[in-house]
């Protein structure tokens, strides 16, 4: 694991001097970067959540990412459909939620961390949301400190006005 450590480390450092990040698809070749994404992925409510398919977090081994890393070395790891989940809402509406099958969401996780460590690094230091480390009282606290004469902060959900954009 601290050669993928190191590994993340370097691409935060070209992401921090504005290096460019080359061959992104080749790193996704790394097992251990495999480990570090099963080990982020498989305590989440999901993991045991089934897609299309029947595999899930308890499914998975050495075996199976040798298999996942050596499709995608040959170019034939294919995406599978999302299986699709209404979730009930408070308001009594529902919710779509596509559900992706184990395999998929091991992938994925592995390309959120390369891609993580490459442009945390360029964003402001007033950017919290979906970043790690970072949440909502480290945004509350920013703008205590930070932001002289606010008297009034809005929060609002806009989701719902694009559903209806044309």
């Amino acid at each position: 694991m601290q050669e993928t450590d190191s590994y993340l480390g370097i691409l935060r450092e070209r992401g921090r001097r504005g290096l460019p990040l080359e061959r992104v698809y080749r790193h996704l070749f790394n097992r251990g970067l495999y480990l570090k994404a099963y080990g982020r992925i498989y305590r989440n409510h999901g993991a045991m959540t089934r897609g299309i398919t029947n595999e899930v977090a308890d499914g998975m081994s050495l075996e199976r990412i040798d298999a996942i890393i050596d499709d995608l070395r040959q170019e034939r790891y294919r995406w599978k459909p999302a299986r699709r989940v209404w979730i009930p809402k408070k308001n009594g509406k529902q919710r779509p939620l596509g559900v992706t099958t184990w395999a998929d969401k091991l992938v994925a996780e592995a390309v959120r961390l390369i891609l993580d460590a490459y442009f945390d690094g360029q964003f402001s230091e007033h950017s919290h949301g979906f970043r790690e480390g970072r949440g909502c009282a480290d945004a509350l606290r920013d703008i205590y400190h930070n932001w002289k004469g606010c008297a009034w902060i809005i929060e609002g959900d806009i989701s719902d006005c694009f559903d209806h954009a044309s």
